[in-house]
């Protein structure tokens, strides 16, 4: 009997073990793909602020400060999922 609950301790100590190593891939997975779409977005941004400066080089500082508030909350979201990630070790 006591064979048994030692077989059974064991069991459930590597399932555990198995559950905290798929739980770092998970985290690795969100932060690398939250950074992936963090360099989509701030490339995009830069993308269509310089098409945007291009048309209208008039509006240059409005433009500016707009592009630089929507690439800090594409990074913002990156920063996030580093939180995230963090959190499931």
């Amino acid at each position: 009997m006591t064979m048994d609950l030692i077989s059974m301790l064991q069991e459930a100590a590597a399932s555990a073990t198995d559950v905290a190593k798929a739980s770092n891939l998970n985290g690795s997975f969100t932060l690398g793909v939250a950074g992936a779409g963090a360099g989509i977005g701030i490339g995009l941004t830069g993308f269509a602020a310089a098409q945007a400066v291009g048309r209208n080089p008039g509006a240059f500082g409005n433009i500016l400060v707009i592009a630089i508030i929507g690439m800090a909350l594409a990074e913002a979201i990156a920063i996030y999922a580093f939180i995230l990630a963090l959190q499931g070790r």
